[in-house]
């Protein structure tokens, strides 16, 4: 069996999370930097494109531990024949549940549904 995985300290957590909030306004505000600052659209694009390759590499090996875990314990097939977790077994479960609990995920979906919203209404409102 693997080693029972843990979370990331909270300044890693932290500045993923910043670094993915970052990201989608840059990308937001490419709609209204193409019309007042056209020179600053690529630099913009750039550091969007930049931080969400960092944002979601993070991400994606957040995922991918979380399910290594689920797997490498056999914490499902475990749950569906209703056997008893050993301490291990509960240790990596408190693991998967901190790890979601811990993430802001839904932080940053609403703040990119919200980025989203605005630069659509500041973009509408330019044109009008």
């Amino acid at each position: 069996m693997s080693k029972t995985p843990h979370t990331f300290p909270s300044y890693v957590s932290n500045g993923a999370f910043v670094v993915g909030l970052l990201s989608a306004i840059c990308m937001r505000v490419l709609i209204i930097i193409k019309d007042l600052a056209p020179d600053y659209f690529r630099l913009t694009w750039y550091a969007g494109i930049m931080g969400y390759l960092m944002f979601f590499a993070f991400r994606f090996f957040i995922a991918r531990k979380r399910r290594k875990a689920i797997i490498d314990f056999g914490l499902v097939e475990k749950m569906e024949k209703g056997e008893s977790l050993s301490a291990e077994d509960r240790d990596v479960a408190v693991y998967l549940l901190r790890s979601l609990t811990k993430s802001r995920e839904v932080l940053n979906y609403l703040f990119i549904f919200a980025l989203s919203a605005l630069a659509i209404m500041i973009d509408i409102l330019l044109h009008l």
